[in-house]
């Protein structure tokens, strides 16, 4: 468990346009965590091509390219998701969610990381994932996770850590199930905590400008709007904020249970609000 940072999520109203992300990014002082990175992989959540807030909302992933660009001119920057669908790619969920105008940009690259080559990994402490099968890409650059806030079915809530789901290769993990990683819903909190031992975020930028209320893919948005964005290194801590923000506790949350003090703490938390009066 890295300590640096662990337990600080920076916080702020989320304004129109995203107007908000620049500063919270500078206060928490991204750039110099890129210092020596080349490439960037920005995950939003693309399970399906579902409108957001079941999504991620393209607007949100823009404007975190955009930053990159301005502030780092030499850096490669991939938007990248492995979609849950077996009836069709995530360049489809690209196409319907309007991610494919990103892919034009100088210095951009949109990839499927279901198909990309991935690096067998073994660890056997971890009881529900001994063996790992995740992208190679994920371990040649820095990773930024871009998950929506929402409620889920079975997991109870969807937030950073279980977004790296859609890291797993379905040719390892569909299980021969309808899903494309319908492995995962065997022991699911246990296989999220697993699956993030071998690799979580670097850094997370939560969408919490609606909230799904009830579950993933289906029922009421948060009413009203939750209208937050939050950031954090920590995926623990970040997790625990959003489980906060949808009303619930992370003790609750048995993958955030299990990740407190192994991969960040989900108590105490310390929540920065910088100052956006200058934002126009």
């Amino acid at each position: 468990m890295k300590q640096e940072n662990n337990g600080i999520v920076w916080s702020a109203p989320a304004l129109p346009l995203y107007q908000s992300l620049e500063p919270l990014l500078d206060a928490a002082g991204l750039i110099d965590a890129l210092a020596g990175q080349q490439t960037v992989v920005i995950k939003p959540n693309l399970v399906e091509a579902l409108d957001p807030p079941i999504t991620t909302p393209v607007g949100i992933v823009e404007a975190m390219v955009d930053y990159l660009v301005k502030r780092r001119t030499d850096i490669e920057i991939i938007v990248a998701d492995g979609t849950g669908s077996r009836e069709y790619d995530t360049f489809h969920c690209f196409e319907r969610l309007a991610y494919l105008p990103l892919g034009r940009k100088e210095r951009v690259e949109l990839r499927d990381l279901n198909t990309e080559p991935s690096r067998k990994l073994v660890d056997a402490s971890c009881k529900r994932w001994p063996q790992m099968y995740l992208p190679e890409l994920l371990f040649q650059s820095f990773l930024i996770s871009v998950p929506v806030l929402k409620a889920h079915s079975l997991s109870r809530v969807t937030l950073t850590m279980k977004n790296m789901m859609g890291c797993a290769p379905p040719a390892h993990f569909s299980g021969g199930g309808s899903w494309g990683k319908s492995s995962f819903h065997r022991g699911l909190e246990e296989a999220i905590f697993d699956l993030n031992r071998y690799r979580t975020p670097d850094f997370t930028v939560l969408d919490a400008t609606i909230g799904m209320a009830r579950a993933h893919l289906w029922g009421p948005t948060c009413n009203p709007p939750v209208n937050r964005i939050a950031l954090s290194y920590d995926p623990v801590a970040i997790d625990s904020y959003g489980t906060s923000l949808l009303h619930k506790s992370w003790r609750d949350i048995g993958h955030i249970r299990m990740a407190h003090q192994v991969l960040g703490i989900a108590e105490p938390l310390d929540i920065r609000e910088p100052d956006l009066i200058q934002v126009q």
